[in-house]
């Protein structure tokens, strides 16, 4: 149950049109023709509303649950209260991020250069753009339509943007080319000088980082993420990557499709991260690493050696899960002493 102040609604919807929608199938007692209004959690939705259900977890709040209709899986649906309306569905989880957004579609950026945007006489503006209070567009930038950049955003120049793009209030980009429906959330830094210095005791000097950030389409970057452009190869961010807040890639970073990235993680230079890559918070790489398709590295691990494709790692140093295991369960034996 969204702020209005905050988010339009649309509807209301027939669970038969969300249920096409998402991808689900109507439990047979379910009532195509009922009509929901919103979307809510299960502990505070009421009749009006249709929920969801993917962790076990919460199975009790189900039952209890006031919703019109839930989401859920098949095996689940037993536990379900008398009077709610069931959608089966795979990946609950999956179908409820369709049936929200058919409730709260994105909105298109009204069109529009607000007074006190600085837009160099030679930076190009596709059709539909919104350049909000404060924002700086660098001459020879190039805007795709339908963008929206943010209040003090800072394209610098030549910066490339694809259509449907979004950068966020007081973010930066320079030495960039993004994709399309590119997001950039508030005061992330694209493209800034790498952390590259020619180290000796008369001083350190600084490398010029000749190189540039590629992000391709359906990426999106969280609030005060750094993503460094390269030494002299590029920075590349694969497409439909998410990577949250408060994330440091460093310079010559590349990243295959559809890497995940939580918060406060940080990536040395040179390291390659291959496709699917699923990182937990506050992990952290050295430099020069290959991390295979599909590996899955704990929370607040140190990686120091390269990952094979499909393995899951876990400590510092990281190591394989079960290996990470039985040294932490060693460790605690440890601990306890000879008497306990």
């Amino acid at each position: 149950m969204a702020d209005p102040r905050f988010f339009a609604k649309s509807g209301p919807f027939t669970l038969g049109e969300l249920a096409a929608r998402c991808g689900a199938k109507l439990a047979r007692e379910a009532d195509a023709d009922k009509r929901v209004s919103d979307v809510a959690a299960l502990d505070q939705a009421g009749p009006e509303h249709i929920s969801f259900l993917d962790n076990r977890k919460y199975v009790d709040a189900f039952a209890a649950s006031r919703a019109g209709a839930c989401l859920v899986q098949d095996a689940l649906a037993a536990r379900a209260p008398a009077g709610m309306a069931l959608l089966i569905a795979l990946d609950p989880y999956r179908s409820y991020a369709k049936v929200a957004r058919c409730f709260y579609p994105p909105a298109p950026p009204v069109p529009g250069i607000a007074a006190g945007a600085i837009v160099d006489p030679s930076a190009r503006l596709g059709a539909g753009c919104r350049v909000e209070a404060g924002a700086v567009i660098g001459a020879r930038a190039e805007i795709g339509a339908r963008c929206l950049l943010g209040a003090n955003a800072v394209i610098g120049e030549a910066v490339l943007l694809g259509e449907d793009c979004s950068v966020g209030p007081g973010a930066s980009l320079g030495h960039c080319i993004l994709g399309d429906r590119v997001i950039i959330l508030a005061g992330a830094r694209i493209g800034q000088d790498g952390f590259g210095f020619a180290m000796g005791a008369e001083g350190h000097l600084k490398v010029p980082q000749l190189g540039r950030v590629v992000i391709h389409d359906d990426v999106e970057i969280g609030a005060n993420t750094t993503v460094d452009r390269g030494a002299g190869p590029d920075t590349v961010i694969g497409a439909g990557c998410k990577i949250d807040n408060l994330v440091q890639i460093g310079h010559n970073v590349q990243l295959g499709r559809g890497c995940v990235i939580v918060a406060q993680v940080g990536i040395s230079g040179s390291t390659r991260l291959d496709d699917f890559v699923a990182i937990g918070g506050q992990a952290g790489f050295a430099g020069h690493l290959r991390i295979g398709a599909g590996a899955r590295i704990a929370a607040q691990s140190g990686v120091i050696r390269d990952v094979d494709p499909g393995v899951s790692v876990g400590g510092s140093p990281a190591a394989p899960v079960s290996e990470w295991h039985r040294q932490t369960a060693a460790i605690r034996r440890l601990g306890r002493g000879k008497g306990e």
